[in-house]
């Protein structure tokens, strides 16, 4: 009786290695594809605007750009700087409108988000077809809102998929650090 008792618990054991083996391999899986993903994806800046810097070659590396439409003036009345990011030919999309903390977390009115958009279009010609909230953080409101409005939500996923840089470097990880993750 006792060997059969042995014998199970043996088994048991075998079973439960073989599981944490599979799933660390399956762990290692997807943190490669992922990896792999994000080498291969596209790449975005956040943070655009005339008030904040960014170096020439984020704008080079990138392929789509969130703007800031009013971050301390409207960038409507930067004719010269407006040109310039329409002429980079990049993917362009609405970033906040004032890109205040937690700018989204209270909930807005169509008038503020139209004044973002209004600033947006007279810039560039054309009305934006992507938002993505400052600090990706928005309420359920919001994303009515958002949605309402003819935009596209993009969020959480999307910054973990994509490269995803930052005018002046001051996202959560320095620009250096996701150039090489």
């Amino acid at each position: 009786m006792n060997i059969l008792l042995f014998n199970r618990i043996m088994n048991l054991l075998k079973t439960i290695k073989r599981a944490v083996m599979l799933a660390i391999i399956a762990f290692l899986f997807i943190l490669i594809a992922v990896f792999l993903f994000r080498f291969f994806s596209h790449r975005e800046i956040d943070d655009v605007t005339p008030e904040i810097p960014c170096l020439e070659e984020l704008f080079d590396e990138s392929d789509v750009l969130w703007v800031v439409p009013l971050f301390e003036n409207s960038i409507a009345d930067n004719s010269s700087w407006c040109s310039y990011i329409k002429g980079l030919n990049k993917t362009l999309g609405l970033h906040g409108v004032e890109h205040r903390f937690n700018e989204f977390e209270t909930d807005r009115s169509n008038e503020y988000l139209q004044r973002g958009i209004d600033a947006f279009e007279s810039c560039f010609g054309f009305k934006p077809e992507m938002f993505k909230p400052p600090q990706l953080r928005i309420s359920e409101n919001n994303k009515v809102l958002i949605e309402k409005m003819g935009l596209e939500l993009k969020g959480n996923f999307n910054q973990f998929m994509h490269k995803v840089y930052h005018c002046n470097d001051t996202g959560m990880f320095s620009n250096k650090f996701i150039g090489r993750f």
